[in-house]
């Protein structure tokens, strides 16, 4: 885990991990808040395998398990007592039915062990509480919003995920795209931490107008124990 501040307060970033669905990129991380002892995840898209499936279009139908096994062993590392889900936990609102049995268990036993907040996202707006734990539309911890989608214009202290921010670099000739957190002075944005989850951009148009007012915009990730920081947007002198 990589520490920094956030709004007066210590956060830490927790490392993604090698997916193991054919991508080689490494899966989003987690954000941890010590003085909340809670987790923080983004766009899990449980169940996207059987939702292309359903159309015809076959892929590993284990993307919920790795997520959840993930996402355990995240709790496991930091000792949170509590989750907050960002929206798109599912990727769609049939999703917790096609949970098949282990994937529904690993999921019942997360629940019942840490106190659980889904926050509903634009593919799971119908969140039933059949997924175990709470469900709401956005909530506060501390004074800081946590919602799915940041709100532009946006000024109090926001947490939020929906646009699986990932930065790309060029490097010795190669393009590198690693999944990264946004964050400006008062706002971040989560990587997607889903097994089968996409990116965009860091830099692109779309997040950094959800990210105003900002007199800063940067990406941040971890890397062998330490804090790596990409300015993506400064405000004009």
């Amino acid at each position: 885990m990589v520490p920094f501040s956030f709004c007066g307060d210590e956060m830490r970033l927790v490392s993604g991990t090698p997916p193991r669905l054919g991508s080689r990129a490494p899966s989003g991380g987690a954000l941890f808040w010590p003085r909340e002892q809670a987790l923080l995840v983004a766009d899990l898209h449980l169940e996207k395998a059987s939702f292309f499936a359903r159309a015809g279009q076959m892929l590993p139908p284990y993307d919920s398990r790795e997520t959840l096994e993930r996402l355990a062993l995240a709790i496991r590392e930091t000792g949170a007592r509590r989750v907050f889900a960002l929206g798109d936990n599912f990727h769609d609102d049939g999703g917790v039915a096609r949970l098949e049995p282990h994937a529904a268990g690993m999921l019942a036993a997360l629940t019942r062990a840490v106190e659980w907040v889904w926050i509903v996202g634009n593919h799971d707006p119908s969140l039933e509480k059949d997924a175990g734990g709470e469900v709401v539309e956005e909530t506060q911890l501390n004074g800081v919003i946590l919602r799915h989608k940041a709100r532009a214009g946006e000024t109090a202290p926001e947490l939020s995920g929906h646009f699986h921010p990932k930065l790309v670099v060029e490097a010795r000739g190669r393009r590198i795209s690693r999944a990264c957190a946004v964050a400006s002075e008062r706002r971040i944005i989560l990587p997607a931490f889903g097994a089968l989850t996409g990116g965009m951009n860091a830099a692109s148009t779309e997040i950094l107008s959800a990210m105003q007012p900002a007199s800063a915009i940067d990406a941040i990730l971890p890397a062998q124990g330490r804090l790596l920081q990409y300015p993506l947007w400064r405000a004009a002198a």
